[in-house]
């Protein structure tokens, strides 16, 4: 039998995998549309991986990139580069060109690894991807003709070089920022283990047990997450997207626990009691990344008895989880007001509550912005010292931007927020990059971009416009508007025009006026 206590403890991102590939080489290690390999053949690859992109020049404090839907190859190529001293920059597949464009060039990416679909994304925009010297495709399945396979094959294993650090960064993640522009989280050996090692409360892997990844990679939950199969040396079954097929397929498969967002729960709950029972195969559900209404979550609980349920609560800039409601918490007659909450800290998690005007403590529950310190903290935003120095202080703690407040029990209730994102289905949508788009349409006087309730998706974008005196928009046109200029799942999914916007006394647009009519009665408003 495996398991994470039999083994030493990590320094790198890639320990626990060469670990496995010695001491049970071959155990069942990861499976993706039909193919497996064990750990002696997964920790091969990475090492070739590692290998290849040596050969391309790749090294200490390099970057490369990962452009495509849930692949196996992008924790090889994270875990490769990092065991060079370099990082993967992980781009969301789901972006548009002008927006991958940015991410990639603001990476200083110098190797890319697409999947096939989005090479025509690519084929549009490489020549303006000046600092790429390779680009390589991966097909879905690996066929003949993979051009990632090849290069793997014609690759010469790498062990890792001695001067990499564990505080060398190694992922780079890309969350919205204040200009509307996303930034680069830099995310360090250090802060990766370290995440893996104290968000494992309430987990517990036992022989036959596979686990589910189905967080897009893209996402710090899913590169995160992915992790956790890793440490423990259990299988993982890996799907490209989390549609109820490929969920359905994963359990039938033998996955017993995941990490997914409340959308799809409820996806779930709608789809009739066949669904339902096939999920009840679930020995851990933890869901995270977006509201979860509390009566899905009441609805979900009674449809799953038997199911361990963990909430999480966390930030990409701390590596994933910073609190969480373990499963006794979310079952605990005495105290149901705890559901509605984030839960406890995890280990090494040190939580304040700060009034952001005075910057002193407020009591135990009074309402303030979160402050965490952990050393999953990132080593810092890519390139933008001065947003880094705005977020962390001088003595280590990092401002969320998220508002709440925490019980005398420890319990932490995150209820709004003082940065202005919607997060719609797990994924950040940082509303001045919609308004500056939109802002731009000829008709559009002055627009707010604001989060309201979804009971799919825990938030939805919409936009409340003023048009210019003598324009004229229908809602259908603003949002097809925004839809040439943005990803899709950032487009507002309703408009409201009214005839001016709330402002106070400074100018400033009131958006919480603008939001009140929409949350009013929730439970909550945000996770």
């Amino acid at each position: 039998m495996t398991g994470h206590t039999t083994a030493p403890e990590p320094r790198f991102v890639d320990d626990r995998i060469a670990h496995w590939a010695v001491t049970t080489p071959d155990g069942e290690a990861m499976t993706y549309l039909g193919r497996t390999w064990t750990w002696a053949q997964w920790d091969e690859r990475v090492r070739r991986a590692a290998g290849g992109l040596q050969e391309l020049g790749i090294g200490r404090g390099d970057v490369v990139s990962f452009l495509d839907k849930n692949h196996p190859a992008c924790v090889e190529i994270s875990l490769a580069a990092g065991s060079l001293g370099a990082a993967n920059a992980i781009i969301n597949w789901r972006s548009a060109g002008d927006e991958i464009d940015y991410a990639v060039n603001d990476s200083g990416a110098r190797v890319l690894v697409v999947g096939s679909e989005l090479v025509p994304v690519i084929d549009k925009i490489r020549d303006r991807l000046t600092k790429v010297e390779r680009v390589i495709e991966v097909t879905p399945d690996g066929a003949d003709g993979d051009e990632y396979e090849a290069w793997l094959a014609a690759a010469t294993p790498t062990a890792r070089p001695g001067d990499v650090d564990p505080d060398d960064v190694c992922l780079v993640m890309y969350s919205s920022g204040t200009t509307g522009r996303p930034k680069g989280v830099m995310l360090t050996h250090t802060n990766m283990v370290k995440h893996t090692l104290n968000a494992h409360g309430g987990w517990a892997f036992e022989p036959g047990d596979k686990s589910m990844v189905s967080m897009p990679l893209f996402h710090v939950g899913g590169s995160s997450y992915v992790l956790f199969g890793i440490h423990d040396g259990y299988p993982s079954i890996m799907t490209r997207e989390p549609d109820g097929a490929s969920l359905a397929g994963a359990i039938l498969g033998g996955a017993t626990r995941t990490f997914l967002v409340p959308a799809v729960l409820a996806q779930v709950l709608r789809s009739g009691p066949e669904a339902v029972k096939l999920f009840g195969a679930l020995k851990t559900y933890t869901y995270g990344a977006s509201p979860m209404p509390l009566p899905l979550l009441r609805a979900a609980m009674e449809a799953w008895p038997d199911t361990d349920f963990i909430q999480v609560y966390g930030l990409t800039e701390v590596a994933g989880v910073a609190t969480h409601l373990l499963p006794e918490a979310h079952r605990d007659p005495d105290h149901p007001e705890r559901l509605v909450s984030a839960g406890q800290p995890i280990d090494e998690m040190e939580v304040r509550v700060v009034d952001p005007g005075t910057l002193e403590d407020v009591p135990a529950g009074e309402h303030g912005e979160i402050w965490l310190r952990t050393p999953q903290l990132m080593k810092g935003f890519l390139g933008k010292a001065e947003e880094t120095a705005a977020v962390i202080t001088a003595d280590g703690w990092f401002r969320t931007g998220d508002m709440g407040r925490q019980d005398a029990a420890g319990f932490v209730y995150v209820e709004d927020r003082l940065k202005d994102m919607i997060i719609s289905g797990g994924e950040n949508i940082y509303s001045p990059e919609i308004e500056r788009v939109l802002a731009e349409h000829p008709a559009v006087m002055e627009v707010a971009i604001i989060g309201v309730p979804d009971d799919r998706w825990g938030e939805t974008v919409k936009a409340v416009v003023s048009l210019t005196p003598g324009t004229q928009a229908a809602e259908d046109e603003l949002i097809a508007y925004c839809r040439e200029h943005l990803a899709h799942f950032k487009c507002p999914r309703s408009v409201d025009i009214v005839d001016a916007l709330p402002r106070n006394p400074t100018g400033k647009i009131l958006k919480r006026e603008l939001r009140a009519p929409y949350w009013e009665g929730r439970d909550r408003s945000v996770v």
